[in-house]
């Protein structure tokens, strides 16, 4: 009997009707187009396991020609030792059966778990992430820990598949049912971006048997993140920002700043306001449910009215995200913390733009050339830039030098955003104390969106 990959399933050739019973248990259906049983590369784990105990019970004789990596002799080419959480995290994924999510806050050293489980693993391993900045970090990493000549890229104009290689999530996806027999072991960062309907359907074109995630912030609010069970393994280590302040990352305090708006922006605020609700309960929408926002945007765009009430959610928002009493205050904490590095967090690159001309500040949006992001974080880790402003680019994704001060003058009603943030400015250096500020205007809908992201215990 052979058991090989196609196109990102697994084909079983020869008799087998005998072992129905068992292929059906461990996922495999019989494709009547080809007149042989098939199932997602993702069950070659258990499929080899069935297989193999029939094989022992003389019953078949299997030749697997369906995996294609090979076994990897890393070691590490200077001695690294281990936090007492990554030795930990190690060990649970070990029990696990080499699956399963490490949940440790940006800072903790995520990566270095993930190549120590690279080492123990010994196969060859695919590492997933979701920009092209952070598949170059993961590069340069692996290259310098490891000592090693080459590890593949592919993603950002670079198709080169090597024992050890890093991707994007987009080219993973792509790519999947091509490659999914190389690696015996995948590595997700950032593994909340999995459960994208496109991502989370990949997973299955892969036979790799040892899956790791890693993430500071699994949890979605569309609670997609269950998804995570099957495709990658239960939450098997967790560790909280509280839990590693003071000893491994550095001492933090959160304040919120509440501010007033302008009369005139008051006046302006309240009657979009009025408009939008209107429309909304005219047309019996709940905002609140999960397909509330969708027929908001359908039945905006048909009339004048609709139009005019989308205009008026519009400005609402704005007026509370970027009220002047906010650009004041974000001067105000620049001039006391000017001797410390800053980085301001907004919603929008609207905001973005509108302080980097009133305050002089280099700004970093998703239109910022890949150069030009590297010049300016190079200029602000020498110490030449104490700010840098920016809307959602720096929350993941992008190695940010040393900062302590944190300004969230807008964001989204998620924790996961606010942890991000937070986790910036939480890297450790002798005598840090960091902080977050969040600037919150009175008597808005920010105050809601505040409340709902701040639910996390970092910031209880």
């Amino acid at each position: 009997m052979t058991l090989r990959f196609d196109r990102g399933t697994l084909v079983l050739d020869g008799p087998v009707d005998a072992l129905a019973d068992r292929l059906e248990a461990v996922g495999m259906t019989f494709d009547l187009r080809i007149a042989r049983w098939r199932a997602p590369a993702a069950c070659y784990r258990d499929l080899f396991a069935a297989l193999h105990r029939a094989q022992e019970q003389g019953l078949l004789q299997l030749d697997d020609q369906a995996r294609a990596y090979g076994a990897l002799d890393l070691r590490f080419a200077a001695e690294r030792t281990p936090r007492f959480y990554q030795s930990e995290a190690l060990a649970a994924w070990n029990r696990a059966g080499r699956r399963g999510l490490v949940v440790l806050p940006t800072g903790a050293g995520k990566s270095l778990v993930a190549h120590l489980a690279i080492a123990a693993a010994a196969r060859d391993t695919l590492i997933v992430v979701p920009t092209i900045d952070l598949m170059l970090q993961w590069h340069d990493g692996l290259r310098s820990d490891f000592g090693l000549a080459k590890v593949g890229l592919l993603g950002g104009g670079s198709h080169e598949i090597e024992p050890v290689t890093v991707t994007t999530y987009d080219s993973f996806h792509i790519h999947a049912e091509r490659i999914g027999h190389r690696f015996g072991l995948v590595v997700y960062d950032e593994v909340h971006h999995l459960p994208g309907p496109s991502y989370i359907l990949a997973t299955d074109h892969l036979l790799a048997p040892f899956r790791l995630g890693l993430t500071a912030t699994p949890e979605r609010p569309d609670n997609r993140h269950l998804l995570l069970d099957r495709a990658v393994g239960p939450i098997i280590y967790r560790r909280e920002i509280r839990e590693l302040a003071g000893e491994f990352l550095a001492d933090y305090t959160v304040e919120t700043l509440r501010v007033s708006m302008s009369e005139p922006e008051l006046e302006d605020y309240t009657a979009a306001r009025q408009c939008y609700l209107d429309f909304v309960r005219q047309n019996r929408i709940s905002m609140g449910s999960p397909g509330g926002w969708g027929r908001f945007i359908a039945l905006s765009s048909r009339t004048p009215d609709g139009r005019a009430a989308f205009a008026a959610y519009r400005e609402q928002r704005r007026l509370a995200l970027a009220s002047s009493g906010k650009l004041a205050v974000v001067e105000q904490l620049l001039q006391l913390h000017r001797a410390d590095r800053s980085i301001i967090f907004t919603h929008d690159n609207a905001t973005v733009f509108e302080l980097s001309r009133r305050l002089l500040l280099p700004s970093i949006t998703h239109r910022t050339s890949t150069r030009e992001r590297a010049e300016i974080l190079g200029r602000f880790r020498s110490g030449e830039y104490r700010t840098v402003v920016t809307s959602k680019v720096l929350n993941e994704g992008v190695d940010v030098p040393d900062a302590g001060v944190a300004i969230i003058l807008s964001g989204s009603s998620t924790q996961r955003e606010q942890v991000q943030r937070l986790g910036r400015v939480l890297r450790k250096r002798e005598g840090k104390q960091a902080v977050l500020y969040e600037i919150i205007t009175r008597d808005t809908i920010e105050e809601q969106v505040a409340e709902r992201r701040k639910e996390h215990d970092a910031f209880r």
